[in-house]
């Protein structure tokens, strides 16, 4: 889970290498269990094991960033219907209370903290929608969204639009299921449209 947020965070960027050994001192654990979680992180397509070279973070073509955020916009716009049937008083203010501190992160300029919010909002949302195999194919490819916008456009550009998401809390909340879904879809577009794909991070970081 830390190597996963430090993904999400930025602090690791697309074709970092995850040294075993330098892992294994980091965590003070064994490089057994270091190879159990770069095996984890292979498995959900965050890590890339290059034979004779080891485990680094991947690192998504042009073509993979578009299936991700093609794939994004099938799924949340029916988790985002299924949200609007499901939530009850209680999920809306978690809702509102997460545009708030995303918010507040602005104010702040705090980077780290706008990628990783942005993020828990569309997964909040899978969450509240209640499809275990969605939510944690969201959490996937929520993950991978993240290592595309650091490769194609930098930690400095924010993750999702401003006001978007207090946009979609809106919808749902007022039970508006197909202006949410389209809604969802037309701000996954936003986020995709704001990508350069015609640059790349070539650079491995050490």
């Amino acid at each position: 889970q830390r190597v996963l947020t430090a993904i999400v965070e930025h602090r690791l960027p697309p074709g970092t290498k995850l040294g075993e050994e330098r892992l294994a001192g980091v965590f003070g654990v064994s490089r057994t269990q270091i190879r159990q979680v770069l095996e984890r992180l292979a498995h959900d397509n965050i890590a890339t094991v290059q034979p004779n070279r080891g485990a680094f973070v991947s690192s998504p073509t042009v073509e993979e960033a578009r299936e991700v955020f093609a794939a994004r916009r099938l799924i949340e716009a029916d988790l985002i219907r299924q949200a609007t049937r499901a939530a009850t008083a209680a999920d809306i203010r978690r809702l509102r209370e997460h545009v708030a501190k995303e918010s507040a992160a602005r104010t702040a300029n705090d980077k780290r903290a706008i990628v990783r919010l942005s993020g828990e909002f569309h997964q909040l949302i899978a969450d509240i929608a209640g499809n275990r195999f969605l939510a944690k194919t969201m959490r996937e490819l929520e993950t991978l969204t993240c290592l595309v916008i650091i490769l194609y456009d930098g930690p400095n550009v924010p993750a999702c639009p401003y006001h978007e998401h207090s946009d979609l809390a809106d919808a749902i909340e007022a039970r508006a299921a197909d202006h949410a879904a389209a809604f969802m879809v037309e701000h996954l577009e936003h986020v995709e449209s704001a990508l350069n794909f015609e640059r790349g991070n070539d650079g491995e970081i050490d």
